[in-house]
């Protein structure tokens, strides 16, 4: 049903051109959001994500299909390739392009992802200490674009980088006190930015949890149990992942869940901690889906969820409030935030992520 919402509210043909969807990033939307005359080039990627969590739930061709008619329309309205300036924009199509290949054989973007991947790693920055700018020239190394990229390139066979990178993201910005992940440093002055965000935790903890499989070395399932723990203490009240916001941020929340529910999945290890760490994992997950569900709206008989999952959601009023893009280049919420179709991706991605966990007995 979660899927079914964005299919029906949300997606359409890019410029009425044949063989195409991309989602429209509101609903109700503008005219100028119906014309995607706005690029949300990061919301995108996780549409394919997504649409490849479905298709992996229920294979049909129809999934699959709706898998490269987006990609495609992504190539499309980037207008100058696959890739951009902003590293964490790329890591992100490049996960997504790279799930779709390898669990559905989706190869019409195959060029994309070299592009993608020839970019992420040659961003790496050993002048400075290593790390990837958020952006191309940019002295500000984050793990918002550190995250990704870095599970990008560990499922791109580069292992070696990938395990740089999580180094990196540990001794650079892993907050000792509160042990969550801190948002970036400014180099070279070495001043570090302190909000602590959702999604930079759930990247993080997919990315230890991954190279735990690959390498078997010990600081990676450590340092998941460690940020886990902070994250179950300081990010979810009754085991429900904290609100989140609309524009950008109604993405956040997702991605931690997708996270955790790689971390359900793939952290390996036989030990009491692991296999708590595993349980937690999950149960934070499965919790946080049970509020979404309990407290979503039934419009026209599919859900709209809400920006904070343990309240009830508003019902967008009109158009009016429209998100908007910052001198920075992030994208503010909209006044309701239910209306921001980041929103509603957080909330499949959700979904998904409870299948996945409950599907594993988890």
């Amino acid at each position: 049903m979660a899927e079914s919402a964005i299919v029906s509210r949300h997606l359409r043909a890019l410029w009425a051109v044949p063989g195409t969807e991309l989602g429209v990033v509101g609903w109700p939307a503008t005219r100028r959001e119906r014309a995607f005359a706005s690029w949300h080039y990061w919301w995108q990627a996780h549409l394919i994500d997504c649409a490849v969590d479905a298709a992996n739930r229920v294979p049909t061709p129809t999934r699959r299909k709706r898998i490269a008619a987006i990609a495609r329309a992504h190539r499309l309205r980037n207008i100058t390739g696959w890739t951009n300036n902003y590293y964490d924009d790329m890591a992100w199509l490049a996960i997504a392009l790279e799930r779709a290949e390898r669990t559905q054989g989706i190869t019409e973007a195959r060029g994309g992802l070299i592009a993608l991947e020839k970019e992420l790693y040659g961003a790496w920055d050993p002048a400075r200490g290593g790390g990837v700018p958020w952006r191309v020239g940019a002295d500000y190394f984050n793990a918002p674009a550190n995250g990704p990229a870095a599970i990008a390139l560990l499922r791109l066979g580069r292992h070696v980088r990938a395990q740089e990178m999580a180094d990196w993201i540990d001794a650079t910005l892993c907050d000792k006190e509160s042990g969550l992940i801190l948002d970036g440093i400014h180099l070279p002055s070495g001043e570090i930015e302190r909000p602590t965000f959702t999604y930079c935790q759930g990247v993080v903890l997919g990315l230890e949890a991954e190279l735990a499989v690959h390498t078997g070395e010990p600081r990676h399932s450590e340092r998941v149990h460690r940020l886990l723990t902070a994250v179950e203490e300081q990010m979810t009240t009754n085991g429900v992942i904290n609100g989140g916001g609309g524009g950008d941020g109604g993405l956040f929340n997702g991605i931690l869940a997708r996270y955790l529910a790689v971390v359900a999945l793939m952290l390996p290890g036989d030990e009491r901690e692991q296999v708590a760490d595993r349980r937690t994992a999950a149960a934070i997950v499965r919790a946080s889906a049970a509020a979404a569900w309990a407290n979503r709206l039934e419009v026209e008989g599919e859900p709209l969820f809400g920006h904070d999952w343990s309240k009830p959601a508003q019902l967008p009023g009109g158009r009016s409030g429209a998100g908007h893009f910052t001198a920075g280049g992030s994208v503010t919420s909209s006044r309701v935030p239910e209306r921001d179709m980041s929103v509603q991706l957080s909330g499949w991605l959700l979904m998904e992520a409870a299948y996945q966990v409950s599907a594993a007995g988890l």
